[in-house]
């Protein structure tokens, strides 16, 4: 771990300073309001057009241009040699290098940078927004947290929709959707999603992609407007590419005004799914036929793992090409390495494996890294109970990884998923579709659908509800037909519902995609083996001849 240089406290009185005595000390306003707006940013990089404009105000480009550059000279002067260490700086970027920081205090302990009062509206508005959800950056405050590098992935922002008739109220919900936008989509480590209160920014403001871009430092961008037809709130939302300037789709959503909020649900988990698929899509366009060391590094995660869970071998042998270069490329990400140990998993559970043994190895031996880089990691610890759950039957192991990630991080739609599961294979049938159910409400942009619907359909089977099971082996089967587990879940369910002929032609379908199964394989392998639901699977694929 690199040796921290810079003391960064928050919370109360603003300070900035060597964390060795006497070394240095930033004592300038907008110097320490500099440090406190790349302190909270994703990877602790901001634009300058942002930092100008937040700080100087948009009123004269070039005199805030040229006050950054003048604030960052007096920085590095007052630094001295610590300056090259911390700070990076390009034509269009500032960088503070997060892992030399410390953040002193804790959240709670006083007001978020109380007494920094640069007159600036655009850093006011910045600062009473986190004022008002100081959760938003408690991450900071985790000893792991600053210091391990994050995976590289495609960046979005939301901007808050636009109310054309500029009416007050419109402008609150149009605020309001784009939030809870954001929000579902921080929830998966696939993308890196700008913060609501950066991209509250443009508030207001007729869109330009080109200022959106260069300011946020974003890929892709949700945006659009809100108005109102007699009693009806209508919203039109585009998906832009933000290098390109294109529109990949529009959606629009509307709802009675009163119960608007109420009744935006579904539609806000459209709009949030359909931007998941339509990066993936894009994500994939991009890779296909390119060679791997012109694949940049934000696409390059996202499309080794959605290769890996789709229908092929081709396609999942394409995945592990991509998964390995990205370890190559980031070797101390955590995620990184524990997505390669998912591919291992499911090499051994889709029947795909030349060395089930060695991928066995090599998957607990990924996760293991992961866990040695990143101990408190919440989807680190999922996969790692995964491996334990599904390769090595050590049920015991996995809860413990399942409930440990649900203490780090609640919202871990995979944690919730395969705790269902594990609750499925040991008979706890209720447990295990709430937490299944949960999961499918967490996930917001997996492009591996059919995983969490394959894995709900396990849960209803262990709860006895055959026709649900059904329902959601068919809904898996949709999206990946060849996928075995879900197979054998669909031929339990038509069993019990004693519809026999349509087990058998399932078992048909079953056979061909996995020649040579048996019972006595399913049995010996599977961690549900000793128990009531892996032993109704057997008696199922039993009945129809394996």
């Amino acid at each position: 771990m690199c040796a921290k240089i810079l003391e960064i406290n928050l919370f109360g009185s603003c300070f900035v300073r060597s964390m060795e005595p006497g070394a240095f000390e930033i004592t300038g306003k907008k110097h320490r309001a500099i440090f406190a707006l790349l302190a909270t940013a994703p990877h602790g990089c901001r634009s300058r057009t942002f930092l100008q404009e937040t700080l100087w105000g948009i009123a004269c480009y070039d005199t805030g241009r040229q006050s950054l550059r003048r604030a960052l000279s007096d920085i590095k002067a007052a630094m001295g040699p610590y300056y090259g260490q911390l700070i990076t700086t390009n034509n269009s970027e500032v960088t503070l290098d997060l892992g030399k920081v410390a953040f002193a205090g804790r959240p709670g302990q006083g007001t978020f940078l109380e007494g920094l009062d640069v007159p600036s509206p655009d850093f006011v508005d910045w600062c009473n927004g986190i004022r008002a959800k100081p959760d938003q950056i408690y991450s900071l405050f985790r000893p792991a947290s600053s210091s391990l590098p994050h995976p590289p992935v495609p960046t979005v922002t939301v901007l808050p929709l636009l109310s054309i008739e500029n009416n007050p109220e419109l402008t609150v919900l149009g605020d309001w959707f784009a939030e809870e936008i954001c929000r579902s989509l921080s929830r998966t480590n696939l993308l890196s999603v700008i913060s609501h209160l950066s991209s509250r920014s443009f508030a207001g403001k007729r869109i330009d992609i080109e200022v959106i871009r260069d300011k946020l430092g974003v890929d892709y961008c949700v945006s659009g407007n809100i108005h109102r037809l007699d009693d009806q709130v209508i919203t039109d939302v585009d998906f832009l590419d933000a290098r390109s300037g294109r529109i990949l789709w529009t959606r629009r959503f509307s709802g009675k005004f009163r119960d608007f909020i109420s009744d935006a649900g579904q539609g806000l988990a459209n709009i949030v799914q359909a931007v998941g698929s339509a990066i993936a899509s894009d994500t994939l366009n991009y890779v296909r036929g390119r060679p791997i060391n012109e694949i940049s590094d934000h696409r390059l995660l996202l499309a080794g793992v959605s290769l890996m869970h789709r229908t092929t071998l081709r396609d999942f042998a394409k995945s592990r090409e991509l998964l390995d270069e990205a370890v190559r490329r980031s070797p101390r990400s955590a995620e990184v390495l524990a997505w390669r140990g998912k591919w291992h998993v499911l090499s051994v559970v889709n029947g795909w494996s030349s060395d089930p043994a060695q991928d066995t190895k090599n998957a607990v031996g990924s996760t293991a890294k992961a866990l040695d880089i990143d101990p408190e990691n919440a989807f680190c610890l999922t996969i790692d109970g995964f491996a334990h759950n599904n390769l090595l039957r050590r049920l015991d192991v996995a809860s413990d990884r399942y409930g440990m990630a649900l203490e780090e991080n609640p919202n871990e739609a995979l944690s919730w998923l395969l705790r269902g599961t594990l609750f499925a294979f040991q008979d706890s049938g209720q447990q295990a579709v709430h937490a299944a159910e949960k999961a499918r409400q967490l996930s917001p942009i997996d492009p591996f659908k059919y995983f969490f619907d394959s894995l709900c359909a396990t849960a209803y089977l262990s709860a006895g509800d055959y026709g649900q099971a059904l329902k959601f082996a068919d809904m898996s089967l949709e999206r990946n037909q060849r996928h075995l587990s879900t197979l054998r879940a669909k031929i339990t369910a038509l069993h019990f519902l004693d519809r026999t002929e349509e087990a058998k032609e399932v078992a048909a379908e079953l056979r061909r995609r996995q020649p040579g199964f048996s019972v006595k394989d399913y049995m010996r392998a599977h961690p549900a083996a000793d128990y009531n639901l892996g032993q109704n699977v057997a008696r199922a694929l039993s009945a129809v001849g394996f």
